[in-house]
């Protein structure tokens, strides 16, 4: 009799103390759950295995990752009934200890292992990032997570990103625009905040695919140096700009901004990059930053955050993207960012929040993912491509629930005297 299903919904409600808002298709081809809801689909019994080795968040990656499970109807609304009941419960040891003291909970464990069939641990997907937490940020440890993320292949990321290759939050114009438009009016923006104009010099941390450096190059004329960890950017980087003709004008190198020393610059963008510095590390990347700018120049730092904790110390990083997107990446309040700038020496003179800007990027690259999957699965492998859907489409519901943030912060190095060089109107960035 098939009857995986139905065991799995009884089983899952004892663990979880709620009923699944979701039907199951198990892999003996029954169902369980409410008429017309989006379907988990558990494909196999090492599904459960990989729950029962690693429970939370961590074994439902990997068990998504390897295709043992799947979702079919719409995404978004699966992960937005799920985030509740699974990723926002918590999976440390003490919370999982606590459950087990439940009688019904510890029957439930019983028959899952039952369902589960052999108990041996089902390895990793090799799509998981193996970097002991031990040693963080170091250059050596920062390049390996860099390239774990970035050197997925450009072919794959020009389908995700598009013409633009810009990897980081748009900025939309209306809803409706193109993505194009919106990331060029970011890279617009971006270049008034720093009030950049011909014979400037700036610097580009974490240059990315060096969109950043061609529109500043050839838009405000100044002279660019972009930095990356990642050998596949740079190398399409340099390509275009030299399909661009602006070989003069910008130099894309790849090197840790800890090893920059040719300052003093005019101006520093750091877009989407300083998520990967950490909590520890940031006031030396301040300072660093600081340090090589002239008096009078502009820092804009845009980067995501997250939303304080009333014990900080509670802080850790999420299990899935930890282990599978940006290995060792820390997120930190605005409050924080802001404080760890001004302890560099930096006067902090504007912040814009954009996080329902970041969710509209986010299901724009779901889409272009989606439209074209079959090519991205044999560029990147299945694995990869999963990964990527999965992280994309909960990063949106992320900002949309204000769960995450992101923000642009325009901060000057003031001259001696204490002036800032910025318009007593400063919003007309010029």
């Amino acid at each position: 009799m098939a009857d995986a299903a139905p065991r799995l919904q009884g089983l899952f409600t004892q663990l979880l103390g709620a009923p699944l808002p979701v039907r199951i298709r198990a892999w003996d081809g029954s169902q369980s759950g409410p008429p017309g809801a989006p379907t988990l689909v558990v494909r196999n019994r090492r599904a459960l295995r990989r729950l029962l080795w690693k429970p939370g968040e961590l074994g439902l990656a990997r068990a998504w990752v390897a295709g043992d499970l799947d979702i079919e109807g719409d995404l978004y609304a699966t992960l937005d009934l799920l985030a509740g009941l699974i990723w926002e419960r918590g999976d440390d040891a003490r919370t999982l200890a606590q459950a087990l003291r439940d009688p019904e909970v510890r029957a439930a464990v019983r028959g899952l292992v039952k369902l589960a069939g052999p108990p041996l641990p089902p390895a990793p997907p090799r799509e998981e990032a193996r970097s002991p937490r031990r040693h963080l940020h170091t250059k050596r440890t920062d390049r390996r997570a860099i390239s774990h993320h970035y050197d997925v292949g450009n072919d794959f990321y020009e389908i995700v990103l598009g013409p633009s290759m810009v990897y980081s939050c748009a900025y939309w114009p209306a809803p409706d625009s193109t993505l194009e438009e919106a990331q060029r009016d970011k890279l617009e923006l971006v270049c008034r905040k720093l009030g950049l104009r011909p014979g400037l010099r700036l610097l580009d941390v974490g240059c990315g695919w060096g969109s950043m450096a061609i529109h500043a190059a050839r838009e405000h004329g100044v002279r660019v140096v972009g930095v990356t960890l990642s050998q596949e950017q740079a190398a399409y980087a340099r390509k275009r700009v030299a399909d661009a003709g602006l070989t003069d004008k910008v130099e894309i190198r790849v090197q840790d901004y800890r090893d920059v020393r040719d300052g003093p610059y005019d101006a520093i963008s750091s877009i989407g990059m300083a998520e990967h510095v950490g909590a520890e590390q940031y006031l030396e990347y301040a300072a660093d930053l600081y340090d090589l700018l002239k008096p009078g120049g502009r820092l804009l730092n845009h980067q995501i955050a997250r939303r304080p904790q009333g014990d900080e110390t509670t802080y850790s990083v999420d299990a899935f993207i930890d282990s599978y997107v940006f290995p060792d990446g820390e997120l930190q309040p605005i409050g924080a960012t802001v404080a760890q700038l001004e302890r560099a020496g930096f006067e902090v003179r504007d912040v814009e929040a954009i996080r329902e800007h970041y969710a509209l990027t986010l299901r724009r690259w779901v889409e272009r993912l989606e439209a074209d999957w079959q090519r991205a699965v044999q560029l990147a492998g299945p694995g990869r491509a999963r990964v990527w859907r999965l992280y994309m489409a909960a990063s949106a519901l992320a900002f949309e629930r204000n769960r995450i943030g992101v923000n642009q912060v325009l901060a000057v190095r003031t001259r001696e005297s204490g002036t800032s060089d910025l318009p007593l109107r400063a919003r007309t960035w010029n």
